[in-house]
């Protein structure tokens, strides 16, 4: 089945719920116990085996379009370096100099063709190589060949960049995508442009996740900003471990007075891509263009914390007008997001840590934090030799093969 036509039965299954005016319902309520979003132990085996074993959605092709673009960031305690070198090859290093261990170039994006070391000016190039040694004749003997910089697995796929934090990864690339990588290109994210970073202080990594694949809260927790506009109704479309999250209302009923040839791209693609273990990718129209908030939920420095890199890229070109119009609309979306969201989040970890209530609930409508959970819970219980097979499995499935919900 290709890509359009996946698109169109997702549509499909859409539409089934909007004649309906249903849901997507799972087979039973779940529980979660309550210690997961708190525990250290617990949390420090999610950072191990899930976040160092997986690939990682970590930016996006719209900032590192151009040859010698790079982008550092911090991933649970691990400094990346991203680099574009001159024919447009990306690569994926440790951020960390082979000399003594300092950091190569702070966080944030920028341009180099070589990188020097901020202590001694040791100096690499684009392919991770070690090509100048500061008073080489004194320092002695070594062989540069042995003292590259720590390559990482990198993928760019579909306009976005994923890393695995881990040099030989347990876990095939192709196995984790599940083909969902195919359906994001069909977005166009490749060829849009970049507007904005910001990054949020939030509760626990799941806490937070948990909120980007549920429509249960939307016209409650945001009555006074967008939340009247959006029912609490969700369809959830899995490919392997990913979901992809529509709304069984609103624009889809224009389907139905169209043959499916002419069925728009524009709706096809829309709703919340939600990307395993910590992505979500949502698209907001602003005049004739679309801007995207690609938002990446990472453990913080312990189980009560986390951290979110929220970045917005557009199908618009980048006009000093549009920019401006832009700006408020990204500001707006933070401010949900960190006033109302994760203000929420917070308030929920610290009662969570109580200890008065064992355990958590998800209904039957909440399917994508219950797929989530379902997903995390059989990764944390299988060793690096079998991961790969459990991804195999589960798309083959279509499901997670030993079914939590």
């Amino acid at each position: 089945m290709n890509v359009r036509d996946q698109l169109v039965a997702m549509a499909e299954r859409t539409l089934v719920h909007v004649r309906a005016g249903t849901t997507d319902r799972t087979e039973s309520v779940m529980t979660v116990p309550a210690v997961n979003y708190y525990d250290p132990v617990r949390w420090q085996q999610e950072v191990e085996r899930v976040f160092r074993r997986l690939p990682l959605l970590l930016a996006t092709t719209a900032e590192l379009h151009e040859p010698h673009a790079y982008k550092a960031i911090e991933v649970c305690g691990v400094p990346v370096l991203l680099s574009r070198d001159g024919g447009g090859v990306l690569r994926a290093f440790v951020n960390m100099c082979s000399h003594r261990g300092a950091m190569l170039v702070d966080e944030g994006v920028g341009s180099a063709r070589r990188f020097s070391c901020p202590y001694h000016a040791w100096t690499y190039d684009q392919q991770g190589e070690l090509v100048g040694i500061y008073k080489r004749d004194d320092f002695g003997d070594v062989d540069t060949s042995c003292l590259g910089l720590t390559a990482l697995p990198v993928e760019e796929r579909a306009g976005l960049v994923w890393v695995t934090l881990t040099p030989n990864p347990a876990l095939k690339a192709d196995a984790f995508f599940a083909g969902y990588d195919e359906l994001l290109g069909a977005c166009g994210f490749a060829g849009m442009n970049h507007l904005a970073s910001r990054q949020l202080a939030g509760p626990n990594w799941k806490v937070a996740f948990d909120g980007y694949v549920d429509f249960y809260h939307l016209p409650i927790l945001h009555k006074d900003t967008f939340g009247p506009a959006f029912p609490s109704e969700a369809v959830f479309h899995r490919v392997g471990a990913h979901q992809r999250v529509t709304v069984p209302r609103g624009p889809w009923e224009s389907l139905e007075s169209l043959p499916q040839d002419e069925w728009p791209d524009s709706l096809l693609t829309s709703g919340v891509w939600s990307v395993f273990p910590h992505a979500s990718i949502a698209g907001f129209a602003l005049g004739e263009y679309m801007i995207y908030q690609v938002a990446r939920i990472f453990p913080g420095a312990n189980a009560d914390e986390s951290v979110t890199h929220l970045d917005f890229i557009t199908t618009a070109p980048l006009t000093d007008e549009y920019v401006a119009r832009a700006n408020k609309q990204i500001n707006f979306l933070e401010r949900v997001v960190r006033d109302e969201d994760y203000a929420t989040g917070l308030r929920i970890q610290r009662t969570l840590k109580t200890g008065t209530r064992l355990d958590v609930v998800f209904g039957r409508n909440e399917a994508g934090a219950q797929y989530v959970h379902g997903w995390l819970e059989e990764i944390l219980q299988t060793p690096d030799d079998g991961l790969t097979a459990l991804f195999q499995r589960g798309v083959a499935a279509g499901r997670l093969v030993t079914d939590r919900q």
